[in-house]
This record gives C-alpha cells, sequence and structure tokens, in this order.
C-alpha cells in the first residue's frame, strides 16, 4: 500500500508548474509504546483538561486557547480569530532560489519529506527539474503554508525524486557561544596530536544507518516479551566505573591496540556446502 501523502499542492518554478505531494521520510511509529493502564482495572487511562485553578473538568465549549501575558492574565485567541489571521494556505510551492548543495547548516534541518510527483501529467516537469538539479549539484528554497505555519523547504535531489526538509527559523536555532563559553583555548600538537590522527584514520567508515540501534526501544520489547513469558524481567548491566588515567597514555595504548587489531590474521571463512 501506498504511503499517505502529508501534503499536496503544486511545485512552481516561474512559469512552470507541476502538482507534487510530501510524503514523511521519518516516524516514530514503529517504537514501542507504553500507554498509562489503571492498575486496578486494567483498562487505559485518558487525558481529560481540568480548570488550574478549581480543578473540576472542563466543557468542550468552554475550552479557548489563550497567549499568557506576564502578569499571569491571559489574551483569549478564538479559533475563527486564528483562523482568518495565519497565512493562507494557497498549496503552492514556489521556488525562491537555488544553492550549492553544501551551504545550508545542517543545525536548521528540521523534518525530513520525500518530495514525488502528484500525478502522471507532472512527471516530465518533475524529472527534468529533478535532472538539472542534480547535473548543477544545486538545492532549491522554497516557501509554503505547511500545516498552518509558512516553512522554508530544502530540496534536494534524492534517487528518482527529491528530499524536501523543512528548515527551522532563525530565532529558533541557538547560538553555540553561551554552551562553549567555559572552554579553555589550549594547545595540542606535537604526539598527542599525531596518536589521535592515527586513532580517527583507523576508525574511518562508510554511514551505515543499519548498524544504529535503538537500546531503549530494544530494551522495552524485552521487557514486555519476558513479561508475558513469565519470566523475570531483564535488568542492564552496571557500566564499568571510569578510570582517571593519563591521556598520553591512554592515547598509547588505544594507538597499540588498534594496530594490534590491524595485523591479526584473518580467521578462515566457512566453506559453503
Amino acid at each position: 500500500m501506498a504511503p499517505r501523502a502529508s501534503w499536496k499542492g503544486r511545485m512552481r518554478l516561474g512559469e512552470i508548474a507541476f502538482g507534487v505531494k510530501l510524503y514523511a521520510a521519518a516516524t516514530t511509529s514503529d517504537r514501542v509504546v507504553l500507554h498509562m493502564v489503571n492498575r486496578r482495572t486494567g483498562n487505559r487511562l485518558r487525558n481529560e483538561l481540568v480548570d488550574s485553578g478549581t480543578g473540576e473538568a472542563v466543557a468542550d465549549e468552554d475550552e479557548v486557547m489563550g497567549y499568557e501575558l506576564e502578569s499571569g492574565d491571559y489574551v483569549l485567541v478564538e479559533a475563527e480569530e486564528l483562523a482568518a489571521a495565519v497565512p493562507e494556505a494557497d498549496k503552492t510551492l514556489p521556488i525562491d532560489r537555488f544553492l550549492p548543495c553544501g551551504d545550508v547548516d545542517t543545525l536548521y534541518f528540521d523534518r525530513p519529506y520525500f518530495l514525488a510527483p502528484a500525478d502522471a501529467a507532472s512527471v516530465e516537469a518533475f524529472t527534468l527539474l529533478r535532472e538539472g538539479m542534480e547535473r548543477a549539484k544545486v538545492a532549491a528554497l522554497a516557501r509554503t503554508v505547511l500545516f498552518r505555519r509558512v516553512r522554508t523547504l530544502l530540496i534536494r535531489p534524492h534517487d528518482a525524486g527529491f528530499i524536501a526538509n523543512t528548515l527551522n527559523f532563525d530565532y529558533e536555532v541557538r547560538s553555540a557561544e553561551k554552551a562553549f563559553a567555559d572552554i579553555p583555548k589550549i594547545e595540542i600538537g606535537g604526539e598527542m596530536l599525531e596518536l589521535a590522527e592515527h586513532i580517527i584514520n583507523t576508525k574511518l567508515g562508510d554511514f551505515d544507518p543499519e548498524s544504529f540501534d535503538d537500546r531503549y526501544d530494544a530494551a522495552l520489547a524485552d521487557l514486555v516479551r519476558a513479561k508475558l513469558e513469565g519470566r523475570p524481567p531483564p535488568r542492564r548491566k552496571e557500566a564499568p566505573r571510569e578510570k582517571v588515567v593519563d591521556l598520553m597514555a591512554a592515547l598509547r595504548e588505544s594507538a597499540k591496540a588498534t594496530k594490534t587489531r590491524k595485523t591479526a590474521p584473518k580467521a578462515p571463512r566457512r566453506k559453503a556446502g
């Protein structure tokens, strides 16, 4: 079954326009999920909006959004007022400009989407744009109303279509200055730097997302499976305590270990059949 599109509209470049669809490129739906349950009845609990002052449940017709002031009071915003004030969703995705693929700091990346043609009539123009961008090695910046907010998307060729990343707004991205303010400036060089470079070079490899493991999700699955099978719940192994060691000595030991692994003879492969 084909995935359900998150958004449908028309991509526009000058006088060229064609239909496109956005599909979520990442999902958390396959994670192990735990729910809050009434221990006594076994029934699942549901959320209920209550008044923070009276503690009483609030009827649907009395629920309204509000902006909190410094005084603690709220400016009430009705749903109709909000709908009339937000940008109109005209379902167009106009390309603003093209830029080299590596020019956008990944710090601004928000959510990834697959961008595909909406119908057979759009395939030719869609493919022309994709091929042209791939040949020029550029990405496109485009803006549209997505889920009630004007969002900027970075669009890059990917396989037979595009990857479209929504981008964080500038005010949402924090400066690294405060996070790194307490790091003192020190000079590193000589044998220490050479050993570090050697260890890094022995660890060079390829990006392989299949090798990433979600230990939290796996632990939840093992816990649920054990309880279903009537086994004692598994317990995590305690991590060994870190020892305070001399940095230079640790670098030498690490370099020695990687050299030993590199020169060790490989075990013969078992013949098939």
